[in-house]
């Protein structure tokens, strides 16, 4: 009998910690409701968690009357989420909740260093835990992206010459030593759909694709609620399909791949003689005040890069496709002309018709995906199928 108690004080004090993070937080009267336990269980239960540093408390204010206020303790773990842009560093901190509880993104100058980006990186990581009054002892492990093919068993990049300098360098390895934590390295668009597909646009779908279109483009596949990588890392690289066959060189050594026609360079080029010298974020800004040359090159992105996902949805037929990346800013002039192309060359599903939809999360899908990455690949991930035991566990049997 004392086993059976034991058994069953273990499986409530999981199902509040479980039901906690669902919600991100609930009043001790709401635990009560959501899980169908008695307002005394679950008041000793969270009495004995807090104890235990599981989950913290506070007042708050229900309906004119005092409650207290349960959430996960922050000191359960922090993940840090980087990503590697072509022109640009995000960081992030994140508990268990996904709550990003800082962050801070840093300019980087054209075909950055890894050395020097990578000293960049710990630099910041400590400075945010600093800022928040933690330290690495807290991070339970760091997740990377970058714009490339990745393979997750090294953490290198797969392909050569796609970010030139990087070659050979097994990027998790250099940081973890560095930090003496678990890092863990993905392709970006891989991560950003990780991300949307927990917490953003697709999360009630089972089969999805992330579309991230910025300085260079490529897609992230969910089939059956799990990232499909694909071997070495490559699937989804759709920046680097051959859309002219008499067009510039690329940089991973092919032809007219998509990204020498909708890369940052390509959309600059024509505007140069009319719009002067430009960055990307220039063509972005001015294609939202109504510059008509911009929102010209954007929708002419938008095409293109539909015409390539539309082959994608036909191999993959996914229920929806989510579009992402500073290009994705622009809304319909980028989502138009892309949500057209791809309708005039997906067979038509009368039954569950593809879906083309803007990402919720903007420029934090990535490092949102990251923080996703590092809770599923340690002993913090929280899935709704295998109740979070190792934190209600911790409490121990009286």
């Amino acid at each position: 009998m004392s086993g059976s108690q034991s058994s069953l004080r273990e499986a409530n004090r999981a199902l509040i910690v479980e039901t906690v993070h669902r919600h991100g937080g609930l009043t001790q009267v709401e635990l009560a409701g959501a899980t169908g336990l008695s307002a005394a269980t679950v008041s000793t239960i969270v009495k004995e968690l807090l104890a235990a540093g599981v989950v913290d408390t506070r007042s708050t204010t229900r309906s004119g009357r005092r409650a207290q206020m349960v959430t996960l303790a922050r000191r359960v773990g922090l993940a840090v989420g980087i990503h590697i842009g072509h022109r640009h560093l995000r960081i992030a901190l994140g508990d268990v909740t996904h709550e990003v509880v800082a962050e801070q993104t840093l300019p980087l100058p054209h075909e950055h260093r890894v050395d020097t980006s990578l000293d960049r990186a710990a630099l910041l990581i400590a400075d945010l835990l600093e800022r928040v009054g933690s330290s690495l002892d807290e991070v339970v492990g760091i997740g990377i992206g970058v714009p490339a093919p990745v393979d997750a068993a090294t953490g290198m990049i797969s392909v050569r010459g796609i970010m030139r300098g990087w070659d050979e360098v097994h990027i998790a390895h250099v940081l973890s030593k560095r930090l003496a934590r678990p890092v863990f390295v993905d392709n970006d668009a891989n991560l950003g759909a990780l991300a949307e597909s927990a917490l953003g646009a697709s999360r009630g779908y089972r089969d999805s694709v992330y579309v991230r279109a910025s300085y260079g483009t490529g897609a992230g596949i969910v089939l059956g609620g799990q990232l499909h990588r694909g071997f070495a890392g490559t699937a989804g690289e759709i920046g680097h399909v051959q859309v002219d066959p008499q067009g510039d060189i690329c940089r991973c050594g092919s032809r007219g791949c998509l990204d020498t026609v909708v890369g940052a360079q390509a959309l600059l080029e024509p505007l140069r003689a009319s719009h002067g010298t430009m960055a990307l974020r220039d063509v972005i800004q001015r294609a939202l005040d109504g510059d008509p040359g911009c929102a010209r090159v954007i929708a002419d992105a938008g095409a293109s890069i539909g015409a390539v996902v539309a082959g994608l949805a036909m191999a993959v037929n996914p229920q929806c496709v989510v579009v992402g990346g500073e290009l994705a800013e622009t809304g319909e002039m980028l989502l138009g002309p892309l949500r057209e192309a791809i309708r005039h060359r997906v067979l038509l599903n009368q039954i569950a018709p593809l879906e083309v939809l803007p990402a919720e999360l903007g420029h934090r899908a990535e490092v949102v995906g990251a923080i996703e990455l590092v809770l599923q690949s340690t002993d913090f991930v929280l899935r709704s199928d295998e109740p979070v035991r190792a934190m209600a566990e911790a409490v121990g049997d009286d």
